[in-house]
């Protein structure tokens, strides 16, 4: 039975792939050795990671999003704000935050929790925080090399950027290589909100 690494998310639009190259240039210089930079292009807002999952559950899985993905309208998102988990003083997840319809992607992914839960997918323990990661902090990167890091990304100003439309959710499938992971689509699932007057 062929496993594959699944996740459900948002792609973004090139120009926000651009927006995003261009900050991991000004924040980049210097830091390659303490983190593993995201390539711009493979950035994505993950709603849900699933993990290994059997090929053939793939259909319903899609059709299990579109479910949920049935009541919500396309909605507009931007990039605002640039930070780390747990902190700028211990790094290890650099990440860019999202504004706009905010509490629509929220209940976008709450919902696809909720209709995931019989396909056997736990729901998540923590609290839904849409952001988008830039890059990890390797382990072997010293205290110096963090605290370095934490005033590199604290001197950052991140001007909002140009709203950009949510559309479509995206069943996708991860395969690591040496070179880093390869993203594929598996499944697009559109938004388009059903007209409940008839």
């Amino acid at each position: 039975m062929e496993q594959i690494r699944a996740f459900i998310a948002i792609r973004l639009p090139d120009q926000v792939k651009c927006d995003l190259s261009q900050l991991l240039n000004r924040i980049r210089p210097g830091q390659e050795r303490a983190v593993k930079w995201v390539n711009p292009d493979s950035i994505h807002l993950t709603l849900k990671f699933l993990g290994n999952i059997p090929a053939e559950k793939a259909v319903d899985i899609a059709r299990a999003i579109g479910e949920a993905a049935a009541v919500v309208k396309p909605f507009t998102l931007e990039l605002q704000g640039l930070g780390a988990f747990p902190s700028l003083r211990s790094p290890r997840v650099v990440w860019v935050g999202v504004g706009g319809d905010v509490q629509l992607i929220v209940n976008l992914q709450k919902r696809i929790d909720q209709v995931l839960i019989h396909l056997g997918f736990p729901t998540e323990r923590r609290e839904f925080s849409p952001h988008l990661t830039l890059g990890r902090v390797r382990d072997k990167a010293t205290s110096q090399e963090r605290r370095s890091l934490g005033e590199s990304i604290g001197s950052v100003q991140l001007e909002s950027g140009l709203p950009f439309l949510v559309d479509e959710v995206c069943l996708m499938r991860s395969t690591l290589t040496s070179a880093g992971a390869i993203y594929d689509r598996l499944a697009s699932i559109h938004l388009t909100e059903i007209d409940r007057t008839c």
